[in-house]
C-alpha cells in the first residue's frame, strides 16, 4: 500500500503545475520559453499547451519509468533507504520548480532561475554524496559500472571515492554559481570529474584484480 500511495502521490505532484497553469492560461503568451542558457537568458520556446500540460506530464511519467525501475530492480533490498526516499521525491520537486519558473517567467518576473536551479543541483549533489560511501550494490542506483557490479569490493572502494569527489564538487558547483565565474565551463567540467573519475578508478581496480 505504501508503494502504491508513494506512486500515487509523487505522480500527482508531477502534474501539480497543470493547475497553475490553467488558471493563468488566459495571462500567458502563445509562446512561452522552456529552455534557459546558464545566463539565465531563454533559448527555447514551446507553445502554451505544450508547456503547461505537456512538460509537467513528460516530468509525470518519468517518475513513473523511474519508480519502475527502482521498485523492479533485483537488488532492490541492498538500496539505500535515505537515496531512495531522495530518488522519488527529487522529480516531484524538479517539475514544480521548474514550472513554477517557466511560468513566472512568461508572466514577465524575474526568477533569477541561472542561479537558484544550479545552487539546488549543487545541494543536491553534496547530499547524495554523502550517502554514496554507504551504498551497496544494485542496477538502478549508485555507480552502475561493469566492474562495480562485478565486484562488491570495486563497489565500496569506488563510491566511497566518489562521495569524497561528489560533496566537493557540488561545494565548488556553489561556490562558482554565487560568484558568478566560470559558469559556462567550469560547471561542467566539474560534473565530467564527477563521472570520469569513478569511472577510471574502477577500471584501475578492476585491473589490479579487485
Amino acid at each position: 500500500m505504501k508503494n502504491k500511495s508513494q506512486i500515487v502521490l509523487t505522480t500527482v505532484l508531477c502534474l501539480l503545475p497543470m493547475i497553475a497553469g490553467v488558471i493563468l492560461y488566459s495571462r500567458l503568451p502563445d509562446s512561452i520559453a522552456t529552455h534557459f542558457g546558464v545566463d539565465g537568458q531563454p533559448d527555447g520556446w514551446s507553445s502554451k499547451a505544450l508547456a503547461v500540460f505537456g512538460l509537467p506530464a513528460i516530468i509525470a511519467g518519468l517518475n513513473l519509468l523511474m519508480h519502475f525501475g527502482l521498485r523492479t530492480d533485483p537488488k532492490r533490498n541492498n538500496m539505500s533507504p535515505a537515496l531512495f526516499n531522495i530518488a522519488i521525491w527529487t522529480v516531484p520537486a524538479v517539475s514544480i520548480l521548474t514550472n513554477a519558473f517557466v511560468l513566472a517567467n512568461a508572466l514577465g518576473y524575474e526568477s533569477r532561475i541561472e542561479v537558484i536551479l544550479p545552487l539546488l543541483v549543487s545541494l543536491l549533489f553534496i547530499v547524495i554524496g554523502n550517502y554514496l560511501p554507504k551504498t551497496k550494490q544494485s542496477y538502478t542506483m549508485g555507480i552502475k559500472l561493469p566492474w562495480t557490479l562485478a565486484s562488491e569490493e570495486n563497489w565500496n572502494r569506488t563510491h566511497r571515492l566518489a562521495g569524497y569527489l561528489w560533496v566537493a564538487c557540488g561545494i565548488l558547483m556553489a561556490l562558482l554559481t554565487l560568484l558568478k565565474i566560470g559558469r559556462l565551463w567550469l560547471m561542467p567540467a566539474l560534473i565530467a570529474v564527477m563521472v570520469l573519475v569513478p569511472t577510471i578508478y574502477s577500471y584501475s581496480l578492476y585491473k589490479k584484480g579487485i
